[in-house]
């Protein structure tokens, strides 16, 4: 007994989103053609149906999307966490190298002035260009208050 394409289940798309399946129509032997009702009532349904769909894969879209940002937010995270271990490492490795030439005291208190030095730059740097930001998103409240302008004068 063969399966009728109308009682075949949908195979899912490439996003895993089921077709929809289209609405029964008159058979062209049927002597009632739709009315405009109909037909105007099956494009709104055709319509919401699309909706839905596309709001299906722009979700699933979204979570593949998060899915590998996460994955790349936290490799950053290990590399940041090995380069900290390096400059530590490397730190001690310079404070042993001085150790050669002077007291190891000094060494140490040499390397950590110039860690502080380099830290009070970048906290000075840091701080000047954190005053100059605006949060206020300023072309768009200024096109806001271009439209409200028109809204309320359209003929200008």
């Amino acid at each position: 007994m063969a399966i009728s394409s109308q009682q075949r289940p949908a195979a899912p798309t490439a996003h895993g989103v089921p077709p929809t399946p289209p609405t029964a129509r008159p058979a062209q032997g049927d002597a009632r053609e739709p009315s405009i009702g109909d037909l105007i009532g099956d494009i709104g349904s055709d319509l919401s149906q699309l909706v839905r769909d596309e709001i299906e894969l722009a979700k699933a879209e979204i979570k593949q999307e998060a899915s590998k940002a996460g994955k790349a937010v936290g490799m950053l995270g290990g590399a940041g966490y090995a380069g900290h271990l390096a400059l530590l490492l490397g730190s001690l490795t310079v404070v042993f190298a001085l150790a050669h030439v002077m007291d190891v005291a000094w060494a140490a208190l040499i390397v950590t002035a110039v860690w502080a030095v380099v830290g009070a730059v970048l906290y000075a740097t840091g701080r000047k260009r954190l005053r100059t930001v605006n949060l206020k998103p300023e072309q768009t409240v200024e096109t806001l208050k271009e439209d409200a302008r028109w809204a309320r004068n359209p003929m200008r």
